[in-house]
């Protein structure tokens, strides 16, 4: 079977390619990928080219397909697997299989024919061996896809702790009731991160958040409210600290000095790591969640505090299998709803110039559809356009508050152009 699909040859040489795929074996399984979700770390794996620890070391000979949010249906299936999986079941990939023999492998940057922007792949019979194959049986495809993201998010509340007075036990987890921070918090993984605080089992009673823009912030205002935190028990508070001189202090002054249990920095700049070590209550955990491109970022971390108040860090890189089981269930059952990641939307055609470019177009997650042709377009755009089925899909979007929804995604498949 052929597919079109975006591969990776090198440091920023993505090419968009039809090529045969090889011939499915009894314990694989052959699927179509409907949408997939462009994550930053493409874009650092297309920056890094075959120096990524991802990437194998000779994809100027044998690319690799890019991108790792994706959902899709299944076409195919191996006679290894026909008890388990069905043609026409649609999935999600965990990418973060932990291979013995390749700790870094997963789909996106290490496989041939296994990855995001692509039409059809061939799935290795490892990840449904390691159960890394979910059934769903959300309302869209592209909730499916921001399921993994949202994983990495559900990964990053579970991998904080706190100590448990007078034991080396530690409880795992954000603080129930306790005071947390997101800093440059208002991206899309943070507006996916305020959503679990807010409405997910394990909620502070305090959630703080920041950034130095100000329409991101008054864009989540807007989709989480206050009074919709409050009515389940978290006060929330937006502060724009653009222009505060003592950003600590006035981040301090709303835990009444005290401090807080759990902050989580959303931007791999120094000073904000630095605001996070200030921040920090006795017991403190501070997650540092914004992958950097840059190998040699450091920053200080107050050891005063480490020795004597038993403040610590934690971080993370994406999430694990439970974690995406987690994530799958909350989105098909609406207690999270995170089409407010979502800002762009494009074709398989856009993927390359998209990812290349990722790090300059304001807004959130940008959404590839690998079936159809069109141009990356800000959700918010869409009602003006001159184009039919854009401009309809706009008016879709205007009656769930500006958001991607399941109606939009299902009139753009039945009507854009196929690529």
């Amino acid at each position: 079977m052929k597919t079109k699909a975006v591969r990776i040859y090198g440091v920023e040489d993505l090419r968009l390619e039809e090529f045969e795929l090889p011939a499915m074996k009894d314990d694989e399984i052959l699927a179509k990928v409907i949408s997939d979700s462009v994550c930053m770390s493409t874009y650092k794996l297309a920056e890094q080219g075959a120096n990524h620890k991802r990437a194998p070391k000779d994809i100027d000979k044998n690319p690799t397909i890019v991108g790792h949010e994706f959902c899709g249906e299944i076409v195919e299936v191996g006679a290894k697997w026909a008890d388990k999986y069905k043609p026409g079941d649609r999935f999600v990939i965990q990418p973060a299989i932990n291979l013995p023999e390749n700790v870094y492998a997963a789909p996106g940057y290490s496989f041939r024919y296994f990855g995001g922007d692509s039409q059809y792949i061939i799935i290795p019979n490892a990840f449904m061996e390691r159960g890394c194959v979910l059934p769903y049986a959300g309302a869209a495809f592209y909730l499916g896809s921001v399921a993994e993201p949202i994983s990495c998010i559900l990964g990053g509340a579970h991998v904080n702790y706190h100590t448990t007075a007078g034991s080396y036990v530690h409880d795992m987890g954000i603080k129930e009731g306790g005071k947390m921070a997101l800093l440059a918090g208002v991206g899309a993984m943070g507006l996916g991160t305020i959503d679990y605080s807010i409405h997910g089992p394990r909620r502070p009673s305090l959630l703080v958040v920041t950034d130095i823009d100000q329409a991101r912030l008054d864009r989540a205002a807007a989709l989480y409210t206050v009074d919709d935190a409050a009515a389940h028990g978290v006060k929330l508070v937006y502060v724009n600290t653009g222009n505060v001189e003592d950003v600590p202090a006035l981040l301090k002054s709303y835990t009444d000095g005290t401090g807080y249990d759990d902050v989580y920095v959303y931007a791999p700049v120094a000073a904000v790591i630095e605001q996070g070590s200030a921040i920090l209550g006795y017991d403190g955990c501070m997650n540092f969640f914004a992958g950097p491109t840059n190998p040699e970022l450091s920053a200080k971390f107050n050891f005063y505090n480490v020795h004597y108040n038993a403040t610590h860090i934690a971080g993370n890189s994406g999430g694990n299998t439970q974690d995406l089981i987690e994530a799958v269930a909350l989105i098909s059952d609406g207690t999270i709803n995170p089409s407010a990641m979502i800002t762009h939307v494009g074709g398989l055609d856009c993927a390359i110039e998209t990812t290349l470019n990722l790090p300059n177009i304001k807004g959130g997650k940008k959404l590839i559809y690998t079936h159809i042709s069109m141009p990356l377009t800000a959700i918010a755009d869409m009602k003006d356009s001159s184009d039919p089925v854009l401009k309809h899909c706009g008016e879709l979007c205007e009656k769930t508050n500006g958001l991607w929804n399941p109606e939009a995604e299902k009139y753009l498949l039945a009507n854009a152009k196929e690529i």
